[in-house]
């Protein structure tokens, strides 16, 4: 049975939501080790081991120093359980910031990688998801991250997501190979002459079509990627509440929008960020998913099974063994 460890502070609706998909996980056969306010969440399912750990450093400042400083905080106790070998995989409802400080000190990164990158697979109604990384790690990277990005995503999205042969782009300001930053011209180039290192790089995209058919994954430096998903996420937001509003109009658009609430709800569940669990922290030794503060529940049972499930199928490994075939892993110095 695979273990996974929770940091169950910081999200936006408290630990006890969290305790609550940590049951729903555990009704699922994840042994949950769950690392939060015992003083909040009181007695837990079966299958969910609570360890009282208040202290949280998810809002801090500077999430690097408060991880370092604060060795009883739950994102830490949490990944040091993994990093011992208590538990297989981690999970945190808390900061980004936090969780990747934490990753990286206790987790450390994989051998080869330069620097970890946060992957989502992003819902795409009637499609498969599109894999975007990075979209909040690094704020800025060279060349040689954002190649090492492409391969890891085109790894990621065989092993995990079962895509043969994804398509792998870099998001810029038009199609053509002279569009961009010197930075991007030169991944460009360098992912053009990789096409036969096992990538299948289909060149630029624009952000007009981005979620369309034609990628798989989609590469793009933190800040930018960051922008990008939450601009995504509040258009698609923006357009279930217009929507909402325009069915109540009038007596006309009630009985339309009575009629077309079925597709709405659909589309809504299509689109949910929670089905898939939150964000992978590629490029670290173990498994780590940080969720969206704002999950119910349900996303944090799904992110739980999504680890467990990273595990049983060797995501790690099979990542490592693709990078390694395609030439991308990080040479070590010569003395």
């Amino acid at each position: 049975m695979v273990t996974v460890a929770v940091d169950g502070n910081g999200a936006d609706l408290g630990p006890e939501e969290v305790a609550r998909g940590a049951a729903v996980a555990a009704q699922q056969g994840v042994r949950v080790l769950l690392f939060a306010d015992g003083a909040r969440i009181g007695s837990v399912a079966p299958g969910v081991e609570l360890i009282d750990a208040p202290v949280s450093v998810a809002k801090a400042a500077d999430p690097a120093y408060a991880v370092r400083t604060n060795p009883d905080a739950s994102i830490v106790q949490a990944t040091v359980a993994v990093a011992e070998g208590r538990a297989q995989a981690l999970v945190s409802g808390g900061s980004t910031g936090s969780a990747l400080a934490a990753g990286l000190f206790h987790l450390k990164r994989d051998h080869g990688i330069y620097r970890p990158a946060l992957a989502l697979p992003l819902p795409r109604p009637g499609l498969r998801p599109l894999l975007i990384l990075d979209v909040g790690a690094n704020v800025t990277c060279r060349p040689e991250h954002l190649v090492q990005f492409a391969h890891m995503g085109s790894a990621f999205a065989q092993a995990v997501m079962g895509v043969d042969s994804p398509r792998v782009a870099l998001l810029s300001n038009g199609e053509e190979a002279a569009k961009g930053t010197p930075d991007l011209k030169e991944v460009y180039e360098r992912l053009t002459s990789a096409a036969g290192a096992g990538l299948n790089f289909v060149g630029n995209v624009e952000g007009t079509h981005a979620l369309s058919d034609a990628v798989d994954v989609l590469v793009s430096d933190g800040f930018t990627g960051n922008i990008a998903l939450k601009l995504i996420e509040g258009v698609s937001h923006q357009t279930l509440v217009l929507l909402r509003d325009a069915a109540h109009r009038s007596l006309r658009s009630r009985l339309g929008g009575f009629l077309l609430r079925p597709s709405i709800d659909g589309l809504r569940e299509e689109i949910d960020p929670e089905l898939t669990g939150g964000a992978y922290m590629l490029g670290l030794r173990q498994i780590g998913i940080v969720c969206h503060g704002r999950f119910t529940r349900r996303g944090f049972a799904r992110a739980i099974e999504v680890a467990a499930r990273g595990v049983q199928e060797d995501v790690i490994g099979r990542t490592r063994a693709a990078l390694e075939q395609a030439g991308a892993l990080r040479q070590p110095s010569m003395s």
